[in-house]
């Protein structure tokens, strides 16, 4: 049993967590955002996220320790994300877990961000540790991943099904650019969705095989939209949108017709996986995109009508963080997989 440090920089968000593998508790969880610098450009940029990173990760990591009410001494192993994500903000995270981890002669881990996500779902809102039974079906849907994975236990999972091109919350990103509503898109869009009921307005086409496959492809939806809204006269191929044809009213039913379009397309893909993996025990929906409200009562109420137990994280968990790298490194620490100092990054 220990106290683990995990530290969290694989793109826009500085994060450091504690967490009490004894208690099986987390006792802090500090995340700084970095979507007001990256949101006037649209998207991220590398070289900014670094920088902040810099900036920012001694304060972060210093705040999560005095949060937790404890001091670096009393911590045992660090735990760092290490792939994927921007190489430039990987190596500020993983360069000063393995300065603390070598000054205080702490033992390092190595983190797969995508592979946290998996098991975020274990993290609760009053910061304390559920049970998710094992095997499961795990949906993890972010900005640069839309992948299902089949969870045996900790060691043991394998990818079902993922994306061949865009990401979910790359396509809700892009088309928001598209109708004005700028970076980042999903919360947008699904507020702008809820203010006409979540209707399907526009239909836009599903992949053929979207019920009979488990892989995503969300780059024919983005073109779909955006050739409905050259026909609209509000989008034009060479110059961008045409803004005084992009009302409220375009934004609001693009808007919920895209996010039914998603929806149905992870229902497809989740009620596929049950009958695929019928010992499976729960669905976990996990990643950014698993904030988004609507989506996840969709998957609660179709999960939950097979006899399934349904489990998504509260926000705060679903977005990067560090708690999810400090859970899993306590993981990987009662299995003694410990990292050398010579860890490096994957994209």
């Amino acid at each position: 049993m220990s106290i683990i440090l995990g530290i969290e920089t694989s793109c826009d968000e500085t994060a450091a967590a504690v967490y009490d593998s004894e208690n099986k508790a987390l006792l802090s969880n500090v995340v700084f955002s970095q979507i007001k610098l990256h949101e006037i450009y649209g998207g991220v940029v590398p070289e900014i996220a670094s920088r902040s990173h810099l900036e920012k990760i001694d304060i972060i990591v210093d705040s999560a320790l005095t949060q937790a009410n404890i001091t670096l001494e009393e911590v045992d192993h660090i735990a760092v994300t290490n792939k994927p994500g921007l190489v430039g903000s990987l190596l500020v995270g993983l360069c000063f877990a393995k300065s603390l981890a070598f000054a205080k002669n702490k033992k390092l881990i190595g983190i797969d961000h995508l592979q946290a996500h998996i098991f975020s779902s274990f993290l609760k809102s009053d910061n304390t540790v559920q049970d998710v039974p094992f095997p499961h079906i795990c949906l993890s849907a972010s900005g640069g991943s839309t992948v299902i994975y089949y969870v045996k236990s900790f060691d043991d999972y394998k990818v079902i099904g993922q994306t061949i091109d865009d990401a979910a919350g790359e396509a809700f990103d892009k088309i928001a650019k598209i109708i004005g509503f700028g970076y980042p898109g999903g919360a947008k869009i699904e507020r702008a969705a809820k203010l006409v009921d979540f209707q399907d307005f526009y239909k836009y086409t599903r992949t053929k095989n979207f019920t009979k496959s488990l892989d995503f492809t969300f780059s024919g939806l983005k073109t779909a939209v955006m050739y409905d809204l050259v026909k609209k006269g509000a989008y034009n191929l060479q110059t961008g949108p045409i803004w005084e044809k992009v009302d409220t009213e375009l934004q609001n039913k693009v808007s919920s017709s895209l996010l039914v379009c998603i929806a149905d397309i992870f229902q497809a893909k989740v009620e596929l996986a049950l009958k695929l993996y019928p010992d499976a025990k729960a669905v976990t929906f996990v990643g950014g995109v698993a904030c988004n409200n609507y989506i996840s009562e969709r998957l609660n109420s179709i999960v939950t009508n097979t006899s399934k137990k349904f489990i998504s994280p509260v926000c705060k968990f679903c977005a990067d963080n560090a708690a999810m790298i400090a859970f899993l490194g306590a993981c990987k620490a009662e299995q003694n997989k410990f990292a050398e100092l010579d860890l490096d990054v994957f994209e």
